[in-house]
């Protein structure tokens, strides 16, 4: 249980610490960009992603887990949630999706290609996965190039 809940804070913490430096980019479409790239496994010998993974499944067995695993999503949301609303108000941004719906569907993104990624499918990589999250928010009318 604590090697859980140190997994999610440090996670937390070091995604936060990584979109901190998003505040420094003007451009919501590069911040959506850094947004991915952060939120992603850095390859299938990512341990910490790994071991989240892993906890995800003791979830339903457990009130803590339960409670960690939303605190974690939480986050994500709130992190994709940011972004999309900096990207509507300065116009760069044009979802048809309200931006809740649409960052639940990027965290979505994220956690089904993170699961591929450290499971080591060879068919996944970190750069084909950043690509597709980033295909399909272009689509859902959130570029992340100019």
């Amino acid at each position: 249980m604590e090697a859980h809940a140190a997994g999610i804070q440090r996670s937390c913490d070091e995604r936060d610490a990584a979109l901190a430096a998003l505040a420094a980019l003007d451009d919501p479409r590069e911040q959506l960009g850094a947004a991915i790239d952060a939120g992603l496994p850095d390859g299938p010998d990512d341990a910490l992603m790994s071991l989240l993974y892993e906890f995800d499944v003791l979830a339903g067995n457990s009130a803590l887990h339960d409670e960690l695993v939303q605190k974690l999503y939480l986050r994500q949301l709130a992190t994709y949630r940011g972004v999309i609303a900096g990207g509507r108000e300065s116009g760069v941004f044009t979802p048809a999706l309200d931006d809740e719906q649409l960052a639940m569907t990027m965290v979505a993104l994220e956690d089904a290609y993170g699961l591929h990624i450290v499971a080591g499918n060879a068919l996944m990589s970190v750069p084909k996965a950043a690509a597709a999250m980033r295909a399909v928010a272009d689509k859902l009318g959130c570029p992340t190039t100019a």
